[in-house]
């Protein structure tokens, strides 16, 4: 399909297939995806949980108002930040740059020291917002890729995170939940799927200057 067809095509899934399970290789396009987004200043202060395990998603879906669709999804998709953004972390960050572009350290450097510079000011409220903005990328991201390969998708913030990250076992990997996205097949008596799409007019969302 075409990107906008695709877009067409995607809707926010309420009923999944639980009885459809999406084949490895798709699930490996949406780890690429994930790892090759866009984040700022290339940092990744995000990680991906990929859940494929019935009874932990009906326990994910409690943790969720019971949303149904984390139960009878084939995958549960939990996007997690960093919980330490630190010093060490942008070192390492760099570190991966010289090993892989073999670029020379007077040339890292002044941007490298800017950063830890600039991270060290931050308090930790501002270092949660600035990764919870990355991981809205990520799931951007992932939302048209699932629409292009035709895998079903329905991102969710209608969860209890602190309960994931127990759930999960996230805190020993100082990290937390922020978004999740269960992906699968939409079943055939989802009437959500035949709707129409209620979008403002393009005239009243886009400003043209030429």
């Amino acid at each position: 399909m075409s990107n906008i067809k695709a877009l067409q095509w995607r809707y926010a899934v309420k009923k999944f297939d639980a009885e459809k399970i999406l084949p490895e290789a798709k699930i490996d396009i949406l780890k690429q995806a994930f790892n090759l987004t866009a984040t700022s200043y290339g940092l990744q202060p995000i990680r991906l949980v990929v859940v494929k395990n019935k009874e932990l998603q009906e326990s994910l879906k409690e943790k969720a108002m019971n949303q149904v669709q984390l139960s009878t999804a084939s995958h549960v998709l939990v996007i997690c930040i960093e919980d330490k953004v630190d010093k060490d972390f942008i070192l390492n960050y760099f570190e991966r740059v010289k090993q892989i572009r073999e670029t020379p350290d007077e040339i890292l450097d002044p941007f490298k020291n800017f950063l830890v510079d600039d991270f060290g000011k931050k308090s930790a409220e501002d270092l949660t917002i600035w990764a919870k903005n990355q991981a809205y990328l990520v799931l951007g991201t992932l939302l048209t890729v699932c629409a292009t390969e035709e895998i079903d998708a329905c991102p969710m913030e209608g969860f209890l995170p602190e309960e994931y990250d127990e759930l999960l076992n996230l805190k020993e990997k100082n990290l937390k939940s922020v978004l999740v996205l269960p992906v699968g097949y939409r079943a055939k008596d989802d009437i959500f799927s035949s709707f129409k799409k209620v979008r403002r007019p393009e005239e009243d969302t886009i400003i043209n200057i030429y």
